[in-house]
């Protein structure tokens, strides 16, 4: 007789047992908002204990800088985990905008690392300088996250002015710098200019060889300098939902290939892998349920099935 075999659970079920066996109250109140319906009020109450009194954000919510002090990376993602529980608005948004305006460079734009994270433990491949630059990695996501939500505030006038020169004036780029350019330009206003510069910028993607079109290729295929070694950017990453400009980038097939190889990825233990370096064992542990819930909202975006 043949045995019953039971089928496996279904990958939105064994993700979310990884979520309860590993996530922070944040993520595990973001997966409730997104896939149980759980309410945005949790979600708003968990982002708010890592708020300091300068109205930035800190406390590692970024896992990869650690410490208590406000950084534009942190509350960058804050802006985000607000966004995608439809709370960048009012008063609370005024203040991270305050916060913002204290920190920019002379140029009106956000640096990478503000100075005051030295002498906290931090990844380190992002150097702590006295007088950091602006960067489009910390500016663009916000920016593009800002208008997006119809927000105005005096300090988003400089700081979109950098964002334009910036991504206009790429020539050379890396990865996350080219993710953080498409966020800028998802949410710009003005949408023409956004569109002819997403096309020039998915030119520059694919011809420096940014993007890993066929993962069956990833042993063949460099990273970029200064990467961890697999530290592939996929079609996805760029496109994270179809609405995005960096969809056009790819072919149905380039992206239906990047689809199926994220579905791949997920573990036996129901969560996503991270591909950059694990410098310290809080960060992976902290990291991949976050990853986790990006590869399900993608993986929903695009309709594949999870449930």
């Amino acid at each position: 007789m043949a045995e019953n075999v039971s089928p496996p659970p279904p990958p939105l079920a064994r993700a979310e047992r990884f979520i309860w066996l590993t996530a922070r109250v944040l993520e595990q109140r973001l997966f409730e908002y997104h896939f149980l319906g759980g309410g945005a009020d949790p979600v708003d109450t968990a982002l708010a204990a890592y708020r300091n009194d300068d109205d930035g954000y800190g406390h590692a919510l970024e896992p990869d800088l650690r410490g208590p002090v406000s950084q534009p990376l942190h509350t960058a993602h804050a802006l985000k985990v607000l966004d995608l529980i439809g709370r960048c608005d009012g008063r609370q948004v005024e203040r991270i905008c305050r916060y913002l305006t204290k920190i920019s460079t002379p140029e009106g734009a956000l640096p990478a690392l503000h100075p005051s994270l030295r002498g906290y433990p931090a990844a380190p491949w992002i150097p702590v300088v006295d007088d950091p630059p602006s960067a489009l990695l910390a500016t663009g996501p916000v920016v593009g996250v800002l208008h997006r939500n119809e927000v105005w505030h005096a300090w988003l006038f400089r700081a979109t002015d950098y964002c334009w020169a910036a991504v206009e004036s790429l020539e050379e780029t890396h990865p996350y710098e080219a993710e953080a350019a498409v966020a800028f330009l998802d949410g710009a206003p003005d949408r023409p200019r956004a569109a002819a510069a997403a096309q020039r910028l998915g030119r520059i993607v694919r011809e420096q060889g940014l993007v890993l079109l066929d993962p069956k290729d990833a042993a063949d295929v460099p990273v970029a300098q200064g990467y961890a070694p697999g530290e592939h950017h996929l079609a996805y990453d760029y496109a994270p939902a179809p609405g995005s400009l960096a969809r056009g980038w790819f072919t149905d097939e380039e992206m239906g290939r990047a689809l199926d190889h994220l579905s791949t990825l997920q573990g036996e233990d129901g969560g996503w892998p991270i591909n950059w370096r694990a410098w310290a064992p809080g960060t992976a542990l902290e990291s991949r349920p976050m990853v986790t819930l990006k590869a399900l909202l993608t993986l929903r975006a695009y309709g594949r099935p999870l449930s």
